[in-house]
């Protein structure tokens, strides 16, 4: 078998032909998928709810029996560009009201999940059609918590996150709090989790959930010491906040925590996590130094928040000196605010000093 041999300038206009059809190839394949997003007219979409939610299969997913003919295309680069480019001009698309009499229908549960995501993109990127919606329409996607397929309650919870960006709405969601409570107590489901916790953190809860804000504090304490940092991270948000209601800190204190519960506090966790947490122990801090709080002799488990924090036993303090030296400034702030808490009372300002018998630092640190 001869070699052929061929010389360097032959060889170079090769690759610069093979280099040029292959650009040409490239731009060609680009200007056929643009093509087949603007093909994607309005009245087609409308024809049905299934197109409405029209949704390429997923990663590992088969694609599911079709209809209707459906072009496999996504609500983002399709109907949904065409609606925005609408309200842009101030008409109005109707798509996301077409969603919404869509998920009146009866559907399969992937159905209603790609209904209710295409509406939670509605809502963010048409801010004037959702404007007009009702407390009807809020109520029916509050009814897909109900639905027995998880991932149906989670597009749900995602779409009531952004109804509660509308001020008007907000009233309405807020009665949906305890079922969504109800919901992160009784399914470990981190997905769920981070899209039920995201939406409590989204509006101040009433008063009227307390009881059963009550009631789910030990989950929500688990959350945060599950291996999700996304979990993680709004749980303790959540906590954060209902460290500073008076009815509701000694429930957080005496929740029950796990041995390592202080690994929470130490240098290797991501910054966004040992921010938060330092800023729930510094608001837990305050509520117990407080005049109100202090006012009651409280008895707490061995094993709880309280004792894993400010006990006498508690290693806090070795974690917080730490941090103090943490890479990430705003975690360096932050640990040193939760110093300053534990060495002060909050009614300091009525004290000539900060006596250190609060204190979980010696004389000697």
């Amino acid at each position: 078998m001869s070699c052929i041999c061929q010389r360097p300038g032959q060889m170079d206009i090769r690759r610069g032909v093979v280099s040029l059809a292959t650009g040409a190839g490239a731009v060609y394949l680009l200007y056929k998928a643009i093509k087949a997003g603007i093909k994607c007219q309005p009245p087609f979409c409308s024809a049905s709810p299934i197109c409405i939610a029209r949704e390429c299969p997923r990663p590992g997913e088969r694609a599911r029996p079709q209809e209707v003919p459906i072009p496999q295309v996504s609500v983002w680069g399709g109907c949904l560009g065409l609606a925005i480019e609408r309200e842009r001009h101030g008409r109005d698309s109707g798509e996301l009201r077409r969603l919404l009499n869509s998920l009146e229908c009866k559907q399969d549960a992937y159905t209603k999940s790609m209904i209710l995501h295409s509406i939670t993109r509605c809502v963010y990127l048409l801010e004037s059609e959702a404007s007009t919606c009702t407390n009807d329409d809020v109520t029916l996607v509050g009814s897909m918590l109900d639905d027995k397929d998880n991932s149906v309650k989670i597009q749900a919870l995602n779409t009531l996150k952004a109804f509660s960006g509308i001020r008007k709405f907000r009233l309405k969601i807020q009665e949906h709090a305890i079922k969504v409570l109800e919901l992160i107590s009784t399914i470990w489901d981190s997905e769920l989790h981070i899209a039920g916790l995201r939406l409590l953190n989204n509006f101040p809860l009433p008063d009227f959930v307390h009881p059963q804000l009550r009631r789910v504090m030990p989950a929500l304490v688990e959350i945060l010491q599950s291996d999700y940092i996304l979990a993680q991270v709004q749980a303790i948000r959540l906590l954060s906040t209902l460290a500073q209601k008076n009815d509701l800190l000694y429930d957080i204190l005496n929740c029950h925590v796990h041995s390592n519960f202080l690994n929470l506090f130490q240098s290797t966790q991501p910054g966004s996590l040992l921010f938060e947490v330092l800023v729930f122990a510094e608001r837990l801090s305050e509520g117990r130094s407080s005049p109100h709080y202090r006012a009651v002799k409280w008895h707490y488990n061995e094993q709880s928040l309280h004792e894993a924090l400010f006990g006498d036993d508690s290693r806090l303090a070795d974690r917080l000196l730490a941090l103090v030296i943490h890479p990430e400034e705003d975690v360096q702030i932050q640990a040193c605010k939760v110093i300053v808490s534990l060495q002060c009372p909050q009614d300091v300002g009525i004290r000539p000093s900060c006596p250190p018998s609060h204190s979980c630092f010696n004389n000697g640190e």
